[in-house]
């Protein structure tokens, strides 16, 4: 049998949260080679000079989701991944950035706020397809920007050792 299950799964501790801390892009033509075993992702190699970008979120706003898509009359089946991102206070920088995503095919690492890093558009990119940015009304309301990025993946998101992080995100030379 080709798909044998390997392992049985129990509940884990009750020490999870959700949402989303940081958000780090790069180009998808500017990553050359990714290496993965078993989920997990121990090497990273982007082109000379080049680098992540990295974006801190405001407190419980961004999020991504994998949602698996089925066809079991075609035997198929893709990942959905989506991301969204926030920015606070509408500024000419972040417009700026904002626009230089929305022209991109993207490779998003999410760091979650279990402190563990996910990367989402490894094979197909994702791209942007939604969003919205104004001043809102009312004094409490947000004054900025939200982004939705989308791609569709043969595989689930795959965790990215946390040791490689600091090394993709030096400034290019």
């Amino acid at each position: 049998m080709p798909c044998e299950l390997t392992q049985s799964l129990t509940q884990d501790c009750k020490d999870s949260i959700g949402g989303v801390s940081e958000v780090m892009a790069i180009e998808f033509d500017n990553v050359e080679s990714i290496t993965e075993t078993a989920g997990v992702i121990s090497a990273i190699v982007l082109a000379t000079g080049k680098q992540f970008r990295k974006y801190s979120m405001p407190k419980d706003t961004a999020f991504f989701t994998d949602v698996p898509t089925a066809n079991v009359q075609n035997g198929t089946i893709f990942y959905q991944q989506e991301v969204t991102i926030v920015f606070n206070k509408m500024r000419t920088n972040v417009r700026n950035e904002l626009l230089l995503l929305a022209q991109n095919r993207l490779i998003f690492i999410i760091k979650d706020k279990n402190g563990t890093y996910w990367l989402l558009g490894k094979k197909n990119a994702l791209d942007l397809t939604g969003g919205e940015g104004g001043t809102g009304t009312a004094s409490g309301d947000r004054n900025g920007y939200t982004r939705v990025f989308t791609g569709q993946e043969p595989q689930m998101a795959v965790e990215v050792q946390s040791t490689l992080i600091a090394a993709l995100l030096l400034p290019a030379a």
